[in-house]
């Protein structure tokens, strides 16, 4: 079999056994399927802070060479879920879907024995290119596979899974590191892992019949939209089109995409080497010039880009810059407390599992809010009051957490800043896609990702430097004081929106 024969093998998708796809329920299967990918994926988010102090112990490491076992992970997540979204409808989203669980897999299964600290943070960099294959398909292959009047429940599902993953996280990271080793933290992915690629190949349908690159629709069709599929009615799709032409590879912004991660990782490795990655001194400021100059690099490439990935002319739409900067930081709120809350009880003495059931709280009350407590308000509230009342109650739980002591008296405070949040980023991220033309969802979608990511790896790099500047207790109360005037700002800088159904 030669190899063109055989690529074609590879990325021709089976299809369902006719018994599953003739069961009038099979839709439900394949939204456990997508379920499972989204519950692996904030699993693995919110369990690798409970195992930072443990692989500074094992590997000699200070606290900011350390965070780049997360930091990795992050950045090569926020550079290829672009990229991806685009690959995935050329070679077909089940393919790509069910690659995402093996390279997640057996790069979990090099991690735990990773015999380095940077070799570990190269294979959470393989296991991003994973979690980014499944994260880049995971809302098309709901779309795909549900019908039209389920959809609403079937995505309001697959967030529940990832609120379950997250919350999970730290309770099983504590137990681990406690009772067994941290390498089982990267080890438990494995067999669901396994699991997931069984469940895709049997319960996913089909996204392409052939392993033959998809139809090219005529120039009408690439300018108009009228070539649509679930990509592009679920703004899975970098632009909101599907054109799958030969020359939309030399469309696709890769020189944006590189500046946009050439800025963010500069960035971070900056505030890394202030927390004490052993670097000159002078590598700081360098750093943060050459972050600078790329993110205005960035500004001028995307505003003469053909397919821009942040697209400037959204982000100028009122109400739609401001909602991308609260994403960003709601995000940094969420897993800022998820780093300095094990820090701070392991260091009064808390143990690691224990600390790890206490920090549990604040993603449980997050995923709880996101998905069915923000019924508990009046009816009448905006979106707008929503994100106001979200954000001042975020601030009320960072507050108490910050001169609360360091025992289960944090508890409550963590409920509080987590139930805020849940009521906080969804009621944004629906203010957001609101305010932006329907033909450019797609595009929006992944501005609210990016902003996600990008708040995720600055929550850890901040925590990690107030901790380094001024020590684990001091520091990470002086860390929380600040995260709460953050959320107090997030509340004034939401605004409300006009709805804006169609394109100018």
């Amino acid at each position: 079999m030669n190899a063109t024969a055989l690529a074609t093998r590879l990325l021709t998708e089976r299809p369902r056994p006719r018994g599953i796809a003739g069961w009038r329920h099979a839709h439900w299967l394949a939204v456990g399927t997508v379920c499972l990918g989204a519950f692996l994926g904030q699993l693995d988010a919110s369990v690798i802070a409970l195992v930072f102090p443990a692989l500074g112990r094992h590997f000699g490491a200070g606290f900011a060479a350390v965070e780049w076992v997360a930091l990795a992970y992050l950045l090569v997540l926020v550079a290829l879920l672009a990229p991806i979204g685009w690959l995935s409808d050329l070679v077909g989203r089940k393919t790509m879907y069910i690659g995402g669980f093996a390279v997640f897999g057996l790069s979990s299964l090099g991690a735990g024995f990773a015999g380095g600290l940077w070799v570990l943070v190269g294979l959470r960099a393989v296991q991003a290119v994973g979690a980014a294959m499944m994260q880049a398909n995971s809302v098309a292959l709901v779309a795909r596979g549900v019908p039209g009047h389920a959809m609403r429940r079937a995505l309001g599902i697959q967030a529940s899974a990832q609120g379950l993953g997250l919350a999970l996280g730290p309770i099983l990271g504590g137990m681990l590191v406690e009772h067994a080793s941290w390498r089982w933290v990267f080890w438990v992915n494995v067999p669901i892992a396994v699991f997931g690629i069984l469940a895709g190949w049997y319960l996913l349908p089909r996204t392409r019949t052939t392993g033959a690159p998809a139809a090219v629709p005529g120039p009408r069709e690439g300018r108009t939209g009228t070539h649509r599929t679930a990509a592009h009615r679920t703004g899975t799709h970098g632009t909101g089109t599907h054109r799958t032409a030969p020359r939309e590879v030399a469309r696709f912004d890769l020189p944006g995409l590189l500046l946009l991660t050439g800025a963010t990782t500069t960035l971070l490795l900056a505030l890394s080497t202030a927390s004490g990655l052993p670097l000159p001194g002078w590598a700081v400021a360098a750093l943060l010039l050459a972050s600078a100059v790329l993110a205005l690099a960035l500004v001028r490439q995307e505003r003469r880009a053909a397919r821009p990935i942040l697209a400037p002319g959204l982000v100028n739409t009122p109400g739609v810059r401001s909602g991308l900067v609260v994403a960003l930081i709601g995000y940094l709120l969420l897993f800022c407390p998820l780093v300095l809350g094990p820090v701070l009880l392991t260091g009064a003495g808390v143990s690691t599992a224990h600390a790890g059931l206490v920090v549990t709280l604040l993603p449980a009350a997050f995923a709880f809010a996101a998905t069915v407590g923000g019924g508990w308000l009046p009816r009448g509230w905006s979106d707008v009051t929503r994100c106001r009342f979200g954000a001042l109650l975020t601030a009320v739980g960072l507050l108490l957490f910050a001169v609360l002591p360091a025992s289960d008296a944090v508890a409550f405070p963590l409920l509080v800043a987590g139930y805020g949040l849940g009521l906080l980023l969804p009621a944004n991220n629906a203010l957001v896609m609101r305010a932006i033309p329907a033909q450019c969802s797609a595009v929006g979608g992944g501005m609210v990702n990016m902003a996600r990511s990008l708040g995720t790896a600055l929550g850890m790099a901040l925590s990690v430097l107030g901790v380094h500047l001024a020590g684990a207790a001091s520091g990470g109360r002086t860390v929380l004081l600040a995260l709460a005037a953050v959320a107090a700002a997030a509340a004034l800088l939401t605004r409300p929106v006009r709805t804006r159904r169609t394109g100018p």
